[in-house]
């Protein structure tokens, strides 16, 4: 168990707290598997739509796609169109984490890669977001995570002691990145795994 006191934790929310994946909609509007994964890695690709999570406006992005391919017109608007089918459910046991620590009295906030408008229909489904004390959405600031600026900025925001600091992500890079800003940071794989990471933490649940 770890003899630092955890004060603050953070979570990312996409893949720890709510489900997503761009396929679900698409397995029915692209059915060939491999064309659909040839659009992903070729059109609507990962770091196009991180751009959005950067603040790029969705319009923006779309006609940049267009205009590189003409044919796949419907398919690119689809992705903005039908993006509140990839986030298709709570994560409940992780959810049920966090609404425990908040119980609990402490301290609990959120830093994620999202776009401004998807996050606020994001809220919309998923009520529970507007639990913790407060969010640092990355397009709503022009920062992502990995980028030490995200870290140290939402540290800044929210008071928090870097030091005492324990953040939650999915993403490798991005626990890394929340290492180099001086916090303690465990990846996300599944609830039971969480637990024990916050319990070598000196967190129990």
């Amino acid at each position: 168990m770890s003899s630092i006191e955890i004060r603050h934790i953070v979570f990312d929310i996409g893949r720890v707290l709510i489900h997503y994946d761009p396929h679900i909609p698409f397995t029915r509007l692209i059915p060939d598997d491999a064309e659909r994964n040839w659009f992903f890695a070729n059109v609507c690709t990962h770091d196009w739509n991180l751009e959005q999570d950067r603040g790029r406006d969705w319009a923006e992005a779309e006609a940049l796609l267009i205009a590189e391919h003409p044919d796949r017109i419907d398919e690119i608007r689809a992705f903005r169109k039908y993006w509140h089918e990839m986030v298709s459910h709570a994560y409940v046991e992780s959810v049920a984490i966090m609404e425990a620590l908040i119980a609990e009295g402490r301290d609990v906030t959120m830093l994620t890669n999202f776009a401004p408008d998807t996050f606020k229909e994001a809220r919309k489904l998923f009520p529970f977001l507007d639990m913790p004390r407060g969010v640092t959405v990355s397009g709503e600031i022009g920062l992502i995570k990995p980028d030490l600026a995200i870290y140290e900025k939402h540290t800044k925001d929210f008071d928090l002691s870097p030091a005492h600091t324990l953040f939650i992500d999915d993403s490798g890079p991005n626990v890394v990145g929340a290492r180099a800003a001086g916090w303690h940071a465990v990846q996300f794989t599944d609830p039971e795994k969480l637990k024990s990471d916050l319990a070598a933490h000196g967190i129990l649940l």
